[in-house]
Parts: C-alpha cells; sequence; structure tokens
C-alpha cells in the first residue's frame, strides 16, 4: 500500500470513538484558549495528535470541558442566546425577548418595585413621625418688640411686645369662635386625620416647579405651620410641618389641636392669639365673644394684612380696600356657618351689622406723627426683605429710620400753627371740618425722607397716611413736567429739537386747543374745546416762562398736544412718579394736574430737578438687624439720570421765577434761593406747593374729605377758613416756608446752578411773526401805556368786595402789597377731546394770591458751572 493511504496512528486507550467524544464536548474555545484543544482542525492532513493516554484520561478531559461550557453560558446569560433562562436576580432587560420587548419590565417587576418603594416611604415616615414632638403653644416663639430708630440712632419707638400673647383652654373659646373657623378654615377637621392630601400635593408640585413652599390648607397643618413662622419654609421644614401633623392627627385630640391652632394665630393689631384678638378688637375676653365678632376674628385668619379694616402694608392693603373685604368675608363666614349646619339661620339672620371695635391700643400708643413714620418704615422694611405682616409682627427687628426729628416736628408744627390759625369747626362746621393737611420732605442729594406729615394721628382715629395718599389731583405742580418734556423732546414746531421757555403761546381764556394735527379738540357736546383759565383776562401770546410764572391753564393746555402725552409720561416716570398715579387719558386736563401721586413722591420728583436731573429712590430705612445681624439690602437706592442737567437746571430757573414773582410769591419769604410751584384744583379740591432749595425739597398738599367714608370723595374748599377759594399760593405755601425756615436754620445758604441756555425759539401755530426792530427814538418824557396784552397793575385795594387783604391766618406771612392777586388753579373746562372718557374740567392755573403783571427779576449774577452740570454725589452711608 502507498505511503499516502497509510492511515495515522490512533489513540490507545479508548480508541478513535472516544477521542472524538471528547473534542466534541469543547465547544468556543479557540486556538491556545486551554490544555490538550489542537491548534488546527483535527481533520486536516497535518494535525497534531493528541497524546496517548488511557480511556480514563479521555473521559477526565472531557468532564473539564463541558464543566467550563456550562460556566461560560452562566456568565453570559444577558447577551448570547445560551443564556436564557439564567439565574440573574433582576431579569432587566428580559433577555427571554426578542427586540423593543426586552426593555419592557414584567408584572413581577412592576409590582415589587412599588412594594418596596412603599416599604421604604412606609419605614421613613415611621422613623420620621417617631422621631418629631408634638407643639406646645406655651413654647411657641414670643412677640418681641420692634424698636424704631431716628437717624441719629436715637430710639424713636418701641411696638409689639410678648405681652400681647395669653394662652386659653378650649373652655375659654366660645363654641361661636370654634364653629366659625371650622366652617371658614376646615370643615372636615374633626374627622380628617390631620393632613389634606390634595393639599400636599400641590405643596410638592409647587416646591417642584419653584413656586411657594406654603402649602397647609388643615387646621392641624395651619397649626403647626404658625409654630414656625421665623424659621426658613424649606422642603426640609415642609416635610418637618408634615410628619408633626401626621402625628397630630394621629394622637392628640381635636379640641388640643383647635385650641393651639387659635392660640398661635395672628389676628393684626400686633395680636396672637384669640385672648389678644379679642381684646384687641372688642376689648373683651375671648370667652364673652359673641357669634358676628367671632366671625370677624375668624375672618382675619384669612390674612389680617388685607382683612383688618385699620389697614396693612402694600398699595392693595388701604383701609377702603381692607373694610371691603373684611365684611364681605364676615359675612361669608355666617352664612358658611349655616351651610354646614353650625348655625341656624334664624340665629344667622340676628348678625346684619358689622361689628364695631374699639380703638386700636397700638394705634393710642403712638400719637402724633409716630404712627404714620412706623408705617411707612415697616412698608419698606417689608417691600425690600420681603418679610410677611406675621413675621413683622413677632418683633425682634431694630430699625434705623431716614426720619430726622427736628424736621419732623418742625413740619408737624408749622401744619398745627396753620391749622389752629386758619380752621375754626365750631364757627364754620359746614365748611372747617374734614379739611385735610399732607406734607414730606426728602433729602436732594440721597431721596432719603427726613419728614412727613400724615395727619393728626393714629391717636385721632386718623389712619390714613395724607403724605403717602393717592386720588389726591396735583393741579398746576403737574406743568413741570410738561415743560421738561418740551425742552428734552421738542414739538411739533421745532423740528425735533427742544425749544426754550421763550417760545410763546397763545394765553387767552377759552382757546380752542387742537390736537397735532391741527384739528380742534371735541368735547361732550360735539363742539370745539375751549380752554378756561382762572381769569377771563386777554393775555394774548406770552412765554413759557410767563405761563408758567402766572400758572395759565391754555399755553400748557396746548403744549402737552405739541409735545405728545407720552413723552411728558416718560418725564415725570424718569423722576419717579409711579405709573399708577398718572391719569391715562390723552386730554387737555392731562396737562394740568389730573394726576394723583402721593405727597412724597411729589417731593421726590421735584428733588430731581434740585439735584440737575439726577434722580434718587426715595427711602425710609438706613439701616435693619435682628439678633445682632444686619439684614441686606438696605443700601441707599442707585442714583439715575433722569435728563440733562441744562434742562433740569433751566426748570429750576422758571420755578424761581414763580417764587420771586408769581404765584408762590409767599414762599419768598424763606430768605434764601428757592424754587416751586402752586398748584389748585377743579372745583377747589385740592391745593399744592413743592418747591425745594439745594438742600431739600417738601411738598404740601391741602384737600377736604372725610377719612372715615366709604368713598372718600373730595369736597370743595370753597369758604374754608372764611376765604372765598383756598389755593396752592396759600395756606400750602405758608407751611412750606414755615417748616423750610426751621429745617435749614444755621445751614449756610445755597445757590442753584446757572443754567446754560438751551433750545429754540418755536412758537405755538398761529403765534404773530416778530416785527423788526423800530428805529430808535429819544426816550419820552411821558412814559408809553403798557400793551393791551399786559396784565393790570396790583392793586393794593382788598379784594372780593372790601375784605381785608390779610387774613388772620396769615400771621407774618401775609403781604399786604400782593394779597389781592388772582387765584391759581380752577377751571371749569369740558371734555379734553380725544381721550377715552375725557376728564371734565381742568386743573391747575393762575395766581395763587400772587401778583400779576410784575416784571421778571433780574439776572442774579450767580456763581454759575462749565455745561450747567453739577456733581451732588450721595452723603448717605446707610440705606432704607
Amino acid at each position: 500500500m502507498s505511503e499516502h493511504r497509510r492511515k495515522p496512528p490512533q489513540p490507545q486507550g479508548g480508541g478513535r470513538a472516544a477521542s472524538r467524544r471528547a473534542a466534541q464536548q469543547r465547544p468556543g474555545r479557540g486556538a491556545g484558549s486551554g490544555r490538550d484543544v489542537p491548534t488546527a482542525s483535527p481533520s486536516g492532513p497535518y494535525a497534531e495528535q493528541t497524546a496517548h493516554g488511557g480511556r480514563a484520561d479521555a473521559r477526565r478531559a472531557a468532564q473539564r470541558g463541558a464543566a467550563a461550557g456550562r460556566g461560560r453560558a452562566g456568565r453570559g446569560g444577558n447577551g448570547g442566546r445560551g443564556g436564557r433562562g439564567g439565574s440573574r436576580i433582576v431579569n432587566y432587560p428580559r433577555a427571554e425577548k426578542d427586540g423593543w420587548k426586552r426593555f419592557v419590565p414584567s408584572w413581577k417587576l412592576v409590582s415589587g418595585t412599588f412594594l418596596g418603594f412603599f416599604a421604604v416611604i412606609v419605614a421613613g415616615a415611621g422613623i420620621g413621625i417617631a422621631s418629631v414632638g408634638t407643639p406646645d403653644p406655651n413654647k411657641a416663639a414670643k412677640a418681641q418688640n420692634n424698636v424704631f430708630q431716628w437717624s441719629d440712632g436715637t430710639q424713636m419707638v418701641a411696638t409689639g411686645g410678648s405681652t400681647n400673647r395669653q394662652i386659653v383652654s378650649i373652655d375659654a373659646i366660645p363654641l361661636s369662635m370654634r364653629n366659625a373657623v371650622i366652617a371658614a378654615e376646615n370643615e372636615s377637621f374633626e374627622t380628617d386625620k390631620g393632613v389634606d392630601p390634595m393639599g400636599i400635593a400641590r405643596a410638592v408640585v409647587n416646591m417642584a416647579t419653584g413656586g411657594s413652599t406654603q402649602g397647609g390648607s388643615t387646621i392641624t397643618q395651619q397649626y403647626v405651620k404658625n409654630m414656625y413662622l421665623d424659621s426658613e419654609q424649606t422642603l426640609k421644614r415642609k416635610v418637618t410641618e408634615l410628619f408633626i401633623s401626621i402625628r397630630l392627627g394621629m394622637t392628640e385630640e381635636k379640641d388640643k389641636v383647635l385650641a393651639g391652632y387659635l392660640n398661635t394665630a395672628y389676628y393684626g393689631r400686633d395680636a396672637y392669639g384669640i385672648q389678644a384678638a379679642a381684646r384687641a378688637y372688642f376689648g373683651k375676653d375671648a370667652k364673652d365673644l359673641d357669634p358676628s365678632q367671632s366671625a370677624f376674628l375668624a375672618s382675619l385668619l384669612k390674612g389680617p394684612n388685607l382683612y383688618n379694616p385699620d389697614g396693612g402694608i402694600g398699595t392693595a392693603a388701604t383701609p377702603e380696600a381692607n373694610e371691603k373685604r373684611a365684611r364681605a368675608r364676615w359675612a361669608w363666614v355666617l352664612d358658611r356657618e349655616v351651610a354646614v349646619g353650625r348655625m341656624p339661620q334664624a340665629e344667622r339672620d340676628k348678625y346684619r351689622e358689622f361689628p364695631a371695635r374699639v380703638d386700636s391700643e397700638q394705634a393710642r400708643g403712638m400719637s402724633g406723627q409716630t404712627g404714620y413714620l412706623v408705617e411707612v418704615a415697616k412698608q419698606y422694611v417689608m417691600k425690600t426683605t420681603g418679610i410677611t405682616a406675621e413675621k413683622m409682627a413677632l418683633g425682634g427687628y431694630t430699625i434705623k429710620t431716614t426720619f430726622e426729628k427736628s424736621k419732623v416736628e418742625a413740619l408737624s408744627k408749622a401744619v398745627e400753627d396753620t391749622r389752629d390759625d386758619f380752621l375754626d369747626e365750631k364757627k364754620r362746621p359746614q365748611y372747617d371740618t374734614f379739611v385735610q393737611f399732607g406734607a414730606a420732605s426728602v433729602d436732594v442729594k440721597s431721596g432719603a425722607i427726613v419728614a412727613l406729615y400724615g395727619g393728626p394721628g393714629w391717636d385721632h382715629k386718623h389712619f390714613s397716611n395724607n403724605a403717602n395718599t393717592a386720588g389726591v389731583p396735583v393741579g398746576s405742580t403737574w406743568k413741570p413736567y410738561v415743560l421738561a418734556a418740551a425742552m428734552q423732546y421738542g414739538t411739533q414746531n421745532s423740528k425735533g429739537a427742544g425749544i426754550s421757555v421763550d417760545s410763546k403761546y397763545l394765553a387767552d381764556d377759552l382757546t380752542v386747543i387742537t390736537n397735532r394735527q391741527g384739528k380742534p379738540l371735541l368735547g361732550k357736546n360735539g363742539e370745539p374745546f375751549k380752554q378756561k383759565n382762572e381769569s377771563p383776562q386777554a393775555f394774548g401770546y406770552v412765554t413759557l416762562d410767563e405761563a408758567m410764572r402766572q400758572s395759565i391753564n391754555v399755553p400748557f393746555a396746548q403744549l402737552v398736544f405739541d409735545v405728545g402725552h407720552a413723552k411728558v409720561r416718560e418725564v415725570a416716570r424718569s423722576t419717579g412718579i409711579l405709573d399708577e398715579s398718572m391719569d391715562p387719558d390723552n386730554n387737555a386736563s392731562f396737562a394740568l394736574g389730573t394726576s394723583t401721586p402721593s405727597a412724597i413722591r411729589m417731593a421726590d420728583s421735584y428733588a430731581t430737578f434740585a439735584a440737575s436731573g439726577t434722580h434718587h429712590e426715595p427711602f425710609s430705612v438706613l439701616q435693619v438687624t435682628k439678633d445682632g445681624q444686619d439684614l441686606p439690602g438696605f443700601q441707599p437706592p442707585k442714583e439715575a439720570r433722569a435728563m440733562d442737567d441744562a434742562i433740569a437746571d433751566n426748570i429750576t430757573k422758571v420755578l424761581q421765577n414763580v417764587v420771586e414773582n408769581g404765584t408762590g410769591v409767599k414762599a419768598k419769604k424763606l430768605g434764601r434761593p428757592a424754587a416751586g410751584k402752586t398748584g389748585t384744583t377743579d372745583q377747589n379740591k385740592s391745593a399744592w406747593f413743592v418747591g425745594y432749595t439745594p438742600e431739600l425739597s417738601t411738598s404740601v398738599t391741602l384737600f377736604r374729605n372725610d377719612p372715615n367714608s366709604k368713598d372718600k370723595e373730595l369736597m370743595s374748599m370753597n369758604n374754608v377758613g372764611g376765604v372765598d377759594s383756598i389755593h396752592g399760593g396759600d395756606i400750602p405755601a405758608v407751611i412750606w416756608t414755615e417748616y423750610m425756615r426751621e429745617a435749614l436754620k444755621g445751614k449756610p445758604v445755597k445757590q442753584f446752578p446757572e443754567p446754560e441756555e438751551i433750545g429754540v425759539t418755536a412758537d405755538a401755530s398761529g403765534a404773530p411773526t416778530p416785527s423788526p426792530p423800530a428805529p430808535s427814538y429819544s426816550p419820552s418824557p411821558t412814559p408809553s401805556a403798557p400793551p393791551s396784552s399786559s396784565p393790570p397793575p396790583v392793586s393794593p385795594s382788598p379784594s372780593h368786595g372790601g375784605k381785608p387783604s390779610c387774613k388772620p391766618w396769615a400771621g407774618l406771612y401775609c403781604d399786604p402789597e400782593t394779597a389781592g392777586g388772582t387765584t391759581d388753579g380752577n377751571t371749569n373746562g369740558g371734555n379734553g377731546g380725544n381721550g377715552p372718557g375725557g376728564h371734565s374740567g381742568g386743573a391747575g392755573g393762575f395766581p395763587d394770591g400772587g401778583t400779576t403783571g410784575m416784571p421778571s427779576s433780574p439776572s442774579t449774577g450767580r456763581p454759575g458751572r462749565p455745561g450747567g452740570s453739577t456733581n451732588w454725589g450721595m452723603n448717605m452711608g446707610a440705606s432704607g
């Protein structure tokens, strides 16, 4: 037999079959991966032969290969086919499925996960509930004093205190109070477990989305929340409150929880707890409250800042708005008690009158101006820090204000002295009652409010702050904004360039006002609207400087259309006037003062003119400390450029002329450089004087209304003080002068910056073209007669049918030579024209007890400054 047909030698000890079986039981091993594995196919012609051995060796080799294969299958079960049916603890992704089905969890996995998560939650909740304690109202945070300081750091007043909390048992809380609170706050209180799942869900969603963290709605949850008013409302705190609420619901009696809630709740008037609230509002113990009084106190739990009829913090919390809300809530609580079966309808029908309240003890403790000063400072602190009224009432704050004691006393004295000389309520009750005074004084260089007069005082049941009131039109004190806008933006006749005060406008009474297209405005009767002045005198064309000096209405009623109402609003806004106080109508009356900024805002706004166009937001707090630490955020507000210094300084020069020779001449008695503007509104319902020196800006307002009436409607001041009509140049200017004289006593006299000339002369449409200069003639020994358009000279004789020219109330400020002039500001107007629902009448307008026809003041020769600019800087080291 040839060589190539020779068979290879066979392994011994098992034969060919054993060798083949051993090799087949080792799948998956590559070359060199283990012992006794051929490096090439055993069927190849040059395959390496296995070592000779017996049958036992072959069997052992086969067993080793099978064991290795099983190990590989177990390890690779989540990937390859060989892993199906493996012994994993969590079969996910699912090995027995193909494609996307591998990632669909089985019902076993879902249910197991849910049960595990639930077990963890239950265990955690159990641990949390077991680890928290229950609240004790006797250990609740005690109310402390808030200490308010004058600007020099001396104490003004300490308010609040721990004495205004007294814990009482459930037996001392009448059933009517318990019924009212449960009906209004938590109808299911007596049967629930202390928590509201839906309320919790809302709280979780709010916290997850960055919203409010408060969400407790049951009485139990609110009780727990009351315990942590001075703690940060974080997620950790909310979880803690939740655990405590659950524990209370499981372990405490409902009466104890309800008593705890009513003993820790805040009711306003610095009263914590039902006993303190009953004493504060009704002067009686809690056990003696009747159902109507109980319903009222239950209403306060909605939020005393908005439901206490005394008023609260913020523009929405006025006494009027709060009283309206409180009455509605009180009636709802009583009706709700009937609806849920806690009061018979017959009992409800007994209570139709809103319960009367006693005077606030807090008010009696803050007489004079103190209450108004504290309230303004509190509002500023809460607005700056976000502290709630409840947390503020807990006290512990030391608040250093911007108010200067000497200036507050000087302003109060100026008002009260003038009031005593001017008013006689016994002699003229139909005229002299309900006359209100308000005033504010602001530091020009910083915006700090140094003094204010808010009214006769909380101790006189006057809770409205007249220095911060809204709804009193400012009259002709608005005209400087119209002029400043014309200087800055120009008119339709100036081709975009700012105009000068030498521009002339028609000033005759009953002049037809035209819009920017030159078409007449239409009144309510459909006829062309004619603007009225105070005087029927025919002034002809006058400069804007002269129109401001004599406060003539017609030129400014036309100028506001030539400039544009939006531009005037922009200028006023830049000086600190709030949008919500501006009249929204684009009519003629807008230029004459139908807007209603507060005295504080007007003083601060005019300070912008005094500071050469630099505006500072008004502020009332310099520093706040709590537990020995300063609270952040009380740096002085940053200054902002409101207008070019040349514009502001030119406005100042025009307003100086008002004081020196115009409607504000009574303020000339100050004896130092001063600028200001008078204002009187339609039907003599309010009178203003706003003026300033280089150091201080002060506004004084006078109006008449019943502060306790529902609508606070303004009444005419005709015949008040025995005078036919009151104007800004009268009483307000006298008060301003007396105060400023005392406030600036001992201060060096400062001059206003000399303004540079600005603007182009852009006369109104229809103004006569100036004639060429006439040839010069030698002077005639007989003076020429004044032109017919000039105002008549002042008569020293008494006006108004022989009445004395100096009234008794005028005191040393009355000047007999200037007391007979015409008056400022009354217009009978008509529809302003193109504004929606146009205003009837106007405001402001003509000399306020000043003189007419006086020549302009000569050049003063004051030291000037290049470019008309000045650097006022800021001199207040702390904030508010």
